[in-house]
């Protein structure tokens, strides 16, 4: 699955972290675009729920702006059924 986001949402580097990569930060980063996007594809099978956040230099945390957004023992993520 291909997450993308605008490339100005933050000055630094951004990783998306979550379920299929046992919340690792790095492990997904998102590369800026010639279109004005940062994206990455992250590997899902199909029928399941991914559940993520981005993750900006300087330990920012943020959603995404598309996503369905669901508390998790007491922290927000967003979720996408795939």
């Amino acid at each position: 699955m291909r997450l993308v986001l605008p490339d100005d949402i933050h000055d630094g580097p951004v990783s998306v972290v979550g379920s299929f990569n046992d919340w690792t930060p790095g492990r997904h980063r998102l590369v800026r675009r010639a279109n004005g996007t940062r994206s990455v594809t992250v590997p899902v099978t199909p029928g399941q729920q991914l559940r993520f956040r981005y993750l900006g230099s300087g330990g920012r945390w943020f959603d995404d702006p598309d996503a369905r957004q669901i508390e998790v023992d007491g922290a927000v993520v967003s979720v996408v059924e795939v």
